[in-house]
């Protein structure tokens, strides 16, 4: 039950990151002010590309199930929703992308950094950037993937059991896994953050973005990274 509330949280604040990136507002800022009030506190108020793991949606199914076989179809339709808006924020942040690189990435390279669900471990079930990583192959881009701690094995196993390729395409015809961060982003049109790892702030930014082709893109589905400083490389 607690981990239903918590997953419920963060489908919270994300639907109103959509409301933010509409109207021009700092997600960031409306979650701190949210988080400054003591009935609700600061925890799980980070907006992101959206959470993953084998818990959250999980018991989240189980509550619905349990709701449903009681007949309590309105409050099953409720934590459902939970499930859906995870899910939309996985694909607007995938649209997002296409969207601002010109409605085409067809051929265009996209480094995924971070396959992990969330950082520090190497768990991948129900990740982010496999949803992620489904939408942009759907689109014909090229995607090379880094990740610090998840092996190859893993995400070879994750794209079978996910069925993440497109029908007719094999492995090595769009995807390229890499041992090194600096390799995945070479030559790459845009950068899509989908695991909070910490060492991805600390890269050296100006030797990616020389690097990248241009114009050059970077998408931080974990607002993780020194935003500041990418503005000035114009990334």
């Amino acid at each position: 039950m607690a981990n239903a509330f918590l997953a419920q949280r963060i489908s919270s604040i994300n639907s109103i990151s959509a409301l933010c990136e509409t109207t021009g507002a700092d997600v960031q800022e409306v979650a701190k002010a949210i988080g400054m009030d003591s009935r609700l506190g600061p925890k799980f108020l980070n907006a992101s590309v959206g959470f993953g793991g084998s818990c959250f949606q999980k018991d989240i199914l189980n509550l619905v199930y349990l709701c449903e076989s009681f007949g309590l179809h309105e409050v099953a339709a409720y934590w459902n929703q939970v499930v859906t808006m995870n899910d939309y924020q996985k694909k607007r942040f995938a649209m997002n992308m296409i969207s601002k690189m010109f409605n085409t990435i067809s051929g265009k390279k996209i480094a995924v950094m971070g396959f992990a669900f969330k950082k520090n471990t190497g768990d991948t079930r129900e990740s982010a950037a496999i949803a992620v990583i489904k939408y942009l192959l759907d689109e014909r881009a090229r995607v090379s993937i880094f990740d610090p701690k998840v092996e190859a094995t893993q995400i070879h196993h994750d794209f079978e059991e996910y069925e993440v390729l497109p029908a007719g395409i094999k492995f090595d015809d769009l995807v390229k896994i890499e041992s090194d961060p600096y390799a995945a982003c070479r030559d790459c049109h845009a950068i899509a953050v989908c695991t909070e790892w910490d060492e991805f702030a600390e890269y050296d930014f100006k030797r990616i973005y020389d690097s990248m082709a241009k114009p050059a893109f970077v998408f931080d589905g974990r607002n993780i990274l020194p935003h500041q400083k990418l503005q000035v490389f114009r990334c």
